[in-house]
């Protein structure tokens, strides 16, 4: 990632795009059903920035601010999101009119917990910090009379680790931190586990608490990505459903990104088709959340509803000569690229 970012960030800045850092998008302006402008914080006591645009990406996620954290979950954990330093997050969509989607826990409450702490390493003893090292994974049952019970599994929102294993077991991954695949774990009940005498938790700070509270405001939209009710504005990541995972995140950013390019170049949308994986997700999440019993499920290409619907549909393989043909057949060859000569 350190490698990446500068690149990407370089070759973004050579094709002319501005980058604005530590900047919050505050209001818009519209006329009628397309999005002319927005206005954004700079947290710098200049004044603010005004960006117009042919068209625009809402990206701008569905978890906090502290106050959804606070009525849905178990209050403010101060996680990764720092709302307290950058304020709650606005969605270009919603302010411009169109109502937002909520989605619910299979309880029938509403939002989901994210399903992940990171603890650091230094605080764990030195067997499971060196077997971290050695070999990335490390599993420890848990006493019963220490176990959450799987109650909590329910709210989580990596719904393909809700499983009865993860209560039963502190499952640690090594991430450079140690990631615990658990949303939450009270301090008092994870130091009575030998190990984790004096463990401390990197993110959330609070993470004996809990963890954020997702899938609060996502937008309808169409296969495209477009929001519904608005002409040039389209919806990734969070935004787009009741999608989990950084893949799900850069399939819809791509997606959304380019019908962006294509609406500011006059040009129309497209859809990915069914035939692939990409497409098949991004229209069965859609159909998906249109009844009451979808939106309590989370999808993802990883595991749980979606991953089985993917094999059911005969579109998950690992072979890449067989997804190389796929998408060549389905005319996706190279859409989103410019082939080297």
């Amino acid at each position: 990632m350190a490698t990446i970012e500068p690149a990407v960030r370089q070759a973004l800045q050579r094709a002319g795009v501005k980058l604005y850092m530590q900047t919050r998008v505050k209001d818009i302006e519209q006329k009628g059903d397309t999005l002319i402008r927005v206005a954004a914080d700079t947290y710098r006591g200049e004044k603010d920035i005004v960006a117009s645009g042919e068209a625009f990406v809402d990206a701008a996620g569905t978890a906090g601010p502290m106050g959804n954290c606070t009525k849905y979950g178990n209050g403010c954990v101060m996680c990764i999101y720092r709302c307290p330093t950058f304020g709650p997050r606005l969605s270009i969509g919603a302010r411009a009119g169109v109502d937002e989607i909520i989605g619910t826990k299979p309880d029938g409450s509403i939002g989901a917990m994210s399903g992940s702490c990171k603890l650091h390493k230094d605080s764990l003893s030195k067997e499971i910090s060196a077997q971290l090292d050695r070999t990335g994974v490390v599993i420890v049952p848990v006493p019963e009379k220490l176990q959450k019970g799987s109650a909590a599994l329910g709210q989580k929102a990596c719904q393909q680790y809700a499983l009865r294993e993860f209560n039963e077991n502190i499952i640690l991954l090594d991430t450079g931190h140690a990631k615990l695949m658990s949303a939450y774990y009270p301090l008092d009940m994870l130091r009575q586990v030998p190990g984790f005498e004096n463990a401390r938790f990197e993110d959330p700070y609070a993470g004996g608490i809990g963890n954020s509270m997702r899938y609060i405001g996502m937008l309808p939209r169409d296969n495209s990505l477009k929001v519904d009710g608005l002409r040039n504005v389209f919806a990734g990541g969070e935004k787009a459903g009741l999608l989990v995972g950084h893949t799900e995140a850069i399939v819809t950013g791509t997606l959304a990104g380019h019908n962006a390019a294509r609406v500011a170049l006059g040009q129309t949308p497209i859809e990915l088709p069914v035939s692939l994986a990409v497409g098949d997700a991004i229209a069965f999440v859609r159909k998906s959340m249109q009844d009451k019993q979808g939106l309590t499920q989370k999808y993802t290409f990883s595991g749980s509803v979606y991953f089985e619907h993917m094999k059911e549909a005969g579109l998950y393989t690992t072979d890449a000569a067989a997804i190389k043909k796929r998408v060549s057949e389905s005319g996706m060859e190279n859409v989103f690229a410019i082939p080297l000569a």
